[in-house]
């Protein structure tokens, strides 16, 4: 009979202490949705580009760690490019769609105003570049990292600006005129809601 005694207070406890603890995870996590503009063009490149307007949107996750502190993730697919002068990929302007998961510390004011820093991964799922017969345009993984400032309401409501600098090259391609190893630049503007 102890041991019944025992063992029913030790799944009671557990029970308790589990709900609780998936109670305490719970709070700290916030969903919500997010779309905004991209202003992107490449560095470095050997060929004259001028800035693309793309668009990017999706969703993210916020985890608080303490009051001010939070981990953002984001799920955006992203469209970026750029206006190419010269006619080398018999397109005007190059467009590479995303799949961007950034990856952000970020700290916010007790007045809703915030910076986040951090890395991003992006992955290729398409881009408007069909005439290379070396290759494709861009790489299927693109690293970038990204720095915002923004403000968000105690409503949920945010908006947001962010700067996402390429680390990697983007080009998959040989081609004798044209060097691969340029890289993204995405001016992103944002609005989103925090459930």
């Amino acid at each position: 009979m102890k041991k019944l005694i025992l063992i029913g207070l030790v799944l009671t406890s557990t029970r308790s202490f589990s709900q609780s603890f998936v109670q305490g995870i719970m709070e700290r996590l916030h969903f919500g949705l997010k779309g905004g503009v991209n202003y992107s063009n490449y560095t470095n490149a050997n060929f004259s580009t001028q800035a693309l307007l793309g668009f990017h949107a999706g969703a993210l996750v916020d985890f608080d760690l303490t009051k001010n502190l939070a981990i953002r993730e984001e799920f955006l697919f992203s469209s970026q490019g750029a206006k190419v002068k010269d006619d080398v990929f018999g397109k005007e302007n190059v467009n590479v769609y995303y799949m961007t998961v950034p990856f952000l510390l970020k700290y916010r004011t007790n007045a809703g105003i915030y910076i986040e820093a951090g890395p991003q991964v992006g992955t290729r799922i398409k881009d408007n570049i069909d005439s290379l017969k070396s290759g494709n345009f861009a790489k299927l993984l693109d690293l970038s990292a990204a720095a915002g400032i923004g403000y968000q309401s105690r409503g949920g409501f945010g908006i947001g600006f962010r700067y996402v600098a390429g680390l990697s090259s983007v080009g998959d391609f040989k081609l004798s005129n044209v060097n691969p190893n340029f890289r993204s630049s995405v001016v992103q503007a944002s609005i989103f809601y925090i459930f």
